[in-house]
């Protein structure tokens, strides 16, 4: 198993070639929709390209030969008319339409694939510029799925149609527009790099922004408090500039290219018209099919230039492309086993044999042994940084051991290693509450239901008034962004009656009655009590160190001390002594529950 490289990999910072058509396949759960979308394209350029080559027959025929349109012609013209209009609003309907489906599954799988790698791949990323992958970088692939794929389709399908048709009428007006159109289609690629690179400033000039913009709302009352404010602004208008500067740098490409494609439509203009009139002089193109064969050659272009238009923009979607692909192909660094293992019913333990782990640097853990029996309350201590979260967090498997095994342990029965334990099980199983576990925008009930959406209002109630969260407010009281409107000692009561109610059979406590007083501290320590549920609490303070039926010593990622409050402190040269030596004498003044 490979151990965590860091957060930066989470994302592409340089697209690699093929990053749009590596998106292509999202398209595949829509190809009925994807189909009408390509049909709808190919009618509305058709009956373009018809209605132009008819009309101008029909003047050719009226000002050479002096005969007006018949009645059929005239009935043609104008169902090509209603045919072009009705095609040109199915066309726009169905490609949007497509478009943002398929955009809202890409942000679930962009969502999936930020949970399926988290913490690893989101630690240490700012959340601006996580919802900018989330989000802004979706959002800018609307124009790739909904003005590229069917057009780039129907583009080609009507230029190769209308050069056939054009050799066989006259080859030199052919030869007059092939030049071109073969220039307009290579164009926006012979520049590719360029383009890349400027749609990649200006995707991390935006992410940057809004990751700024996201800390400076968190932080408002801490930027106020120590008078920052002036200057957060400042760098805030400096992100903006450096957006806008991206953005005009990309818009002056852009209007440089469009002047160059305007050039060669109008050198092919002068290219056909004189080789039209070579044709007519020399007898080979009637002077009435004239004008049609004009038209066919330069509407058969128009399509070549509009797709060459979309795929100068797209190109410079490359960079968002990357980003969103990179969300949805991360890996997960906790991969579902092949073959689930169940979980056996009852009590159950927790065991860490041999574990070693490392973030890609020095090791944290380094051949830790540790075995809580089910039901038994443990007390995890050791100096901040001595892997103490870790080892929650591999219980809770955000991250699997780069060597040694993490197992449930039955009553009775073999150990369950829980990387053979199916996701939603073991987190229906372990359960880890953080010290500074998020709320969400919500009532009180619906943040304590996010545990267990199917609780009733009765085992709801119960949780609150087990942690005393029925005391804070009632239940159906809206709690601000991140428990904005709430102290750390009333979240860390909510985030604990979210635990219970999920009715875990491992309970793990990382330092979440830190906000909390002794009195507090102690209140929860009675509601927690259940014989059959297994506790493991990582904490400083001693009388929630005392509180448990063990205590094991974590230091250099090794447990270096293993036994109850009164064995260990009894010792004057234990680590528990020297850990607990700033806050409490080793066996008197330390206050019971």
């Amino acid at each position: 198993m490979s151990t965590v490289t860091g957060p930066t990999a989470t994302c592409a910072d340089v697209p690699a070639r093929g990053a749009l058509r590596a998106l292509l396949p999202a398209l595949a759960a829509h190809r009925a929709m994807t189909a009408r979308t390509c049909v709808a394209a190919l009618l509305e350029q058709g009956s373009l390209t018809a209605l132009v080559t008819l009309a101008a027959h029909t003047v050719g025929t009226a000002v050479i030969e002096g005969r007006a349109p018949t009645a059929g012609v005239v009935t043609a013209l104008v169902a090509l008319v209603l045919v072009r209009a009705l095609m040109t609003w199915r066309e726009m309907d169905l490609s949007h339409d497509l478009a943002y489906r398929v955009l809202a599954a890409l942000r679930v799988r962009v969502f999936d694939g930020l949970a399926r790698s988290a913490p690893a791949r989101v630690a240490g990323r700012r959340s601006g510029d996580l919802a900018a992958t989330a989000m802004a970088d979706v959002e800018a692939l609307e124009f790739f799925y909904a003005h590229t794929t069917a057009q780039l389709l129907a583009a080609g399908t009507v230029f190769t149609g209308g050069s056939v048709l054009l050799a066989l009428v006259e080859p030199w007006l052919l030869v007059a527009v092939l030049p071109v159109a073969v220039l307009l289609a290579t164009a926006p690629f012979v520049d590719a790099g360029a383009r890349t690179a400027r749609g990649g400033r200006t995707r991390s000039a935006v992410a940057a922004l809004s990751a700024d913009t996201v800390e400076t709302v968190d932080g408002l009352r801490e930027l106020l408090a120590f008078g920052a404010l002036a200057e957060r602004r400042r760098k805030l208008a400096e992100r903006g500039r450096q957006v806008g500067d991206a953005q005009r740098a990309e818009a002056t490409w852009e209007a440089v290219a469009a002047a160059v494609r305007d050039v060669l439509i109008v050198v092919a203009v002068l290219g056909v018209v004189a080789a039209a009139a070579h044709s007519v002089t020399s007898g080979r193109l009637h002077g009435a099919w004239a004008p049609a064969a004009t038209a066919l050659a330069l509407s058969v272009l128009g399509p070549v230039a509009e797709s060459a238009r979309a795929l100068s923009q797209a190109v410079a979607l490359r960079a968002a492309a990357a980003r969103v692909d990179a969300a949805v192909k991360a890996p997960a660094l906790a991969p579902p086993p092949a073959a689930p293992r169940p979980l056996p019913p009852g009590p159950l333990g927790v065991r860490l044999h041999r574990v070693s782990f490392d973030y890609g640097g020095e090791p944290v853990l380094n051949g830790v042994d540790l075995t809580v029996r089910p039901g038994r309350t443990l007390a995890l201590v050791g100096a901040s940084g001595a892997g103490k979260s870790t080892c929650a967090h591999l219980l809770a498997r955000f991250w699997d051991p780069s060597a040694g095994e993490v197992q449930l342990l039955p009553a009775d029965g073999e150990p369950v290693d829980v990387r053979e334990v199916h996701d939603a099980e073991l987190r229906r199983a372990v359960v880890l509450v953080g010290q500074d576990t998020p709320l969400f925008h919500g009532t009180l009930a619906e943040n304590l239901r996010l545990a267990a959406p199917e609780a009733d209002d009765r085992a709801l109630a119960e949780a609150a008034r087990l942690c005393g969260v029925d005391r804070i407010a009632p239940l159906d009281t809206l709690v601000g962004e991140r428990g904005a409107t709430l102290s750390g000692g009333q979240r860390a009561r909510i985030a604990l009656a979210r635990a219970l109610l999920a009715g875990p059979r491992v309970l793990v406590l990382d330092e979440s009655t830190a906000h909390l007083d002794n009195t507090g501290d102690a209140e929860l320590a009675a509601a927690l009590r259940q014989e059959s549920r297994t506790t493991i609490f990582i904490a400083h303070r001693p009388a929630t160190i005392r509180r448990a039926d063990r205590i094991a010593v974590l230091a250099d990622g090794l447990i270096t001390e293993e036994g109850t409050w009164e064995d260990l402190t009894g010792d004057p040269g234990s680590a528990l002594n020297r850990i607990l030596g700033h806050t409490a004498p080793p066996e008197h003044g330390v206050p019971t529950a």
